[in-house]
């Protein structure tokens, strides 16, 4: 997911026990594509969810969460591995997803927060908003059966039969899913509080540290304000734009930036801001200096005139900035810039965080 954890003791290494399954066992990933397989009756689908990827570990009274990387998570969620103790299952390891909701919306910003070293502050924050575990697979049942190599449709029995018992609202959840495709689609469009879908074969074993299912991505798009750029490393051509939208308060914050300028492009587009120039550009929140993508341009970058309006594609938004670098669909010279606010990039409400 593109966290970095705070320094953790170092433990030594349990391969198999007394968990049954490696605590280094990798998950299964997905690749990306652009649309949904259409195959009837050999697919399942599922949100797409924006959190800590995470398989969870259970023997007796001993619990481990481990990351995606195979990094130990659970001194940063107390709270779930208090859950975890507490169900009357003595044993499994499952597959699933840590999220946090605030005011009604997923926050992976909150996420972040807890890969803190201050045990006093992971417990306030535990307190205070409490994660909640997804769950999507099961690796090994709760009578001690290795289960990764059973098709994923009898996997899905055994968590839903899991899930009977164990899920508490809130707290720990199944994730929902469809065979449908049409419906998987509809989800796409719009399904809330989720950043996409993974379709996973019903007949596939859990192909560890392979990317043996499929995600398909939401993509959203929003009119952003031209509130500067930066050239080019080595060069007086634009190289990026920086991208501002208006907050409640009335000032420009700088969001985020795009670089999907074609080379034919940026001799006319370098000419036509460089006519814009003037201070303050943003009178927000302001552009840094150099980042982790700034090794191909300068950090300095060049104040506008709030005149210009593009319209850029974005996948996720933290602590209302793109996560990622966008990408320029168009520009929207029929925009005011006084249109593009930030209501466009506000999250949309976790509903099914909360079924």
């Amino acid at each position: 997911m593109g966290y970095r954890f705070a320094a953790t003791p170092k433990e030594p290494e349990r391969r198999m026990k007394p968990f049954g399954l490696a605590l280094d066992t990798a998950p299964m990933e997905a690749k990306s594509a652009d649309a949904l397989p259409t195959e009837p009756g050999k697919w399942q689908f599922e949100p797409k969810w924006d959190g800590f990827r995470c398989l969870v570990f259970k023997e007796g009274g001993a619990v481990e969460i481990r990351g995606k990387s195979g990094k130990p998570l659970g001194r940063f969620f107390p709270e779930v591995v208090a859950l975890l103790s507490e169900l009357a299952y003595e044993r499994f390891v499952a597959d699933g997803e840590l999220v946090v909701e605030i005011d009604g919306r997923l926050s992976f910003d909150a996420l972040q927060m807890r890969l803190h070293p201050a045990e006093s502050r992971i417990r306030k924050l535990a307190a205070e908003t409490p994660a909640r575990l997804v769950l999507f697979d099961m690796l090994m049942s709760p009578d001690g059966a290795d289960m990764t190599g059973a098709p994923f449709a009898e996997r899905r029995r055994a968590l839903e039969a899991f899930g009977k018992t164990a899920a508490r609202p809130e707290r720990l959840l199944i994730t929902p899913f469809t065979r449908v495709t049409a419906e998987a689609e509809q989800w796409l469009a719009g399904y809330s509080g989720t950043d996409g879908v993974v379709a996973k074969r019903l007949d596939g074993a859990y192909q560890s540290g392979e990317r043996a299912m499929i995600k398909v991505k939401r993509l959203r798009t929003a009119d952003c304000v031209v509130g500067g750029f930066r050239y080019e490393s080595h060069s007086r051509e634009v190289g990026s734009l920086l991208l501002g939208l208006y907050a409640a308060d009335g000032r420009l914050d700088h969001v985020g930036f795009t670089s999907t300028i074609a080379n034919s492009e940026r001799p006319a587009l370098t000419r036509r801001l460089e006519a814009l120039r003037a201070p303050p550009g943003f009178t927000g929140r302001a552009p840094g200096g150099p980042s982790r993508w700034s090794t191909e341009r300068s950090g300095q970058w060049e104040p506008l005139r709030p005149e210009l309006v593009v319209e850029v594609r974005f996948d996720h938004v933290t602590g209302d900035r793109f996560r990622h670098g966008t990408r320029l669909l168009r520009w929207r010279p029929d925009k005011s810039p006084r249109q593009c606010t930030m209501e466009q990039i506000a999250p949309p409400p976790a509903d099914l965080a909360t079924e």
